[in-house]
């Protein structure tokens, strides 16, 4: 038989039968469209959390009180007998490539202005906090350079805070009450939005000494060091680590580049689409079993067919082909319906309703496609084995 006369004997045997053709290629066309739908979201979803980490930047390595390692054990900062001062942060400056180094400590507080208050997260940090992190202030100026021991009570207010307690009120110099202290406001944030759930405009940023007697803490929750893009992260951590060696003794900190913890998240969130592509791909194998029923009901019903071209000199292999490019051409059908299926609802979902993280990844969708023939190859492997084995007398006797 010639190709020509397979794909022609294929097709029409797939049009024949329409209404049972479309129902087996609509079990493939589901499945590639749960994977596509479903990678979509879940690739979206790692756009999201990379983007959301990333935009304070990624040449920063954060240090916080507490070895995580210590006797095979999670101990976090409470583990520690000494914990990360400003002092050790003054000393962090003398790291070779640290750009920009700053000391944080947060928590609630109520501020109150007049007779409006609200509760609000508050920030303390260093000067070079703006910078490190990348953001803006709209009005005014960030917090002055003043030493641990004489900071002053300043404040810089949120963008949103700033309008719940001034609205149209220009709020600089005036004096608000954070936790029942007295500070005087000096600059207001562009606003920033939320952030993994966190309002940064719904804030209040004061020294970071300040918010240590505010809180009640002895040493800053956590300390953080930017360098250049051309520095080797690996000696920066090294040198950070032996500074703070020699003013605590012992390593009871712990020093996390961002980019490892970039890595480390990408990968899981890696594996988690790679999971729901597996539960995608799981209507992949009903549609299979789908195709398999149809080629065995396609064989049965066309036994004297086979006996027909094997009498005229259809060779076992032709006859094999014939019911493998059938299949494989069922599944292909239903994975290009199934492909446009999950891109239209996806592109939908990315139109209705935009805080919602889509992202179609294509070598997933190819992958899909791909997998889609494959199974329908596999499904056609035994009717087609059966079609070549069966004997041309016996099949024509069926007539």
């Amino acid at each position: 038989m010639r190709l020509a006369d397979i794909f022609y004997f294929s097709w029409r045997s797939l049009t024949a039968h329409k209404q049972r053709t479309a129902l087996s290629a609509g079990g493939i066309a589901v499945g590639i469209a749960a994977i596509i739908l479903l990678t979509s979201i879940g690739e979206g979803i790692h756009q999201f959390v990379i983007s959301e980490f990333t935009q304070f930047g990624t040449h920063l390595i954060n240090i916080t009180p507490g070895k995580t390692e210590t006797h095979g054990a999670s101990v976090g900062s409470i583990g520690t007998n000494r914990p990360l001062t400003l002092d050790d942060v003054e000393a962090l400056k003398a790291v070779p490539n640290a750009r920009y180094t700053n000391g944080g400590v947060m928590g609630n507080a109520e501020i109150r202005f007049g007779n409006r208050n609200r509760r609000v997260m508050v920030y303390g940090e260093g000067p070079e906090f703006s910078k490190a992190f990348s953001m803006h202030v709209a009005v005014g100026n960030f917090l002055p350079p003043d030493s641990a021991d004489s900071a002053r009570a300043f404040a810089v207010l949120g963008s949103k805070a700033r309008d719940e307690l001034f609205g149209p009120e220009n709020p600089l110099g005036k004096v608000i009450q954070v936790g029942g202290n007295r500070f005087r406001i000096i600059g207001v944030m562009a606003p920033k939005g939320q952030i993994l759930g966190f309002d940064l405009d719904d804030t209040v940023f004061i020294p970071t000494a300040r918010a240590l007697e505010l809180f009640n803490r002895e040493g800053v929750m956590e300390a953080q060091v930017v360098y250049p893009p051309d520095a080797n992260v690996d000696t920066v951590v090294e040198n950070i680590r032996r500074i703070l060696l020699a003013r605590h003794g012992r390593e009871d900190f712990t020093i996390t580049p961002q980019q490892q913890m970039l890595s480390t998240l990408s990968t899981v969130l890696s594996v988690l689409t790679f999971a729901v592509a597996a539960l995608g791909g799981i209507s992949l194998l009903v549609g299979a079993v789908g195709i398999i029923t149809l080629m065995h009901i396609s064989v049965h019903e066309r036994v004297s067919e086979i006996g027909l071209l094997k009498a005229l000199g259809a060779t076992k292999h032709g006859i094999r082909s014939l019911f493998l490019i059938e299949s494989a051409g069922l599944s292909f059908l239903g994975g290009i319906f199934g492909l446009a299926v999950g891109g239209l609802i996806a592109w939908l979902l990315q139109t209705l309703v935009p805080a919602l993280p889509v992202d179609v990844p294509w070598d997933y969708v190819v992958g899909a496609l791909i997998a889609s023939m494959l199974i329908g190859l596999a499904a056609g492997v035994m009717p087609a084995w059966m079609a070549s084995r069966m004997d041309p007398v016996e099949s024509l006797r069926t007539e």
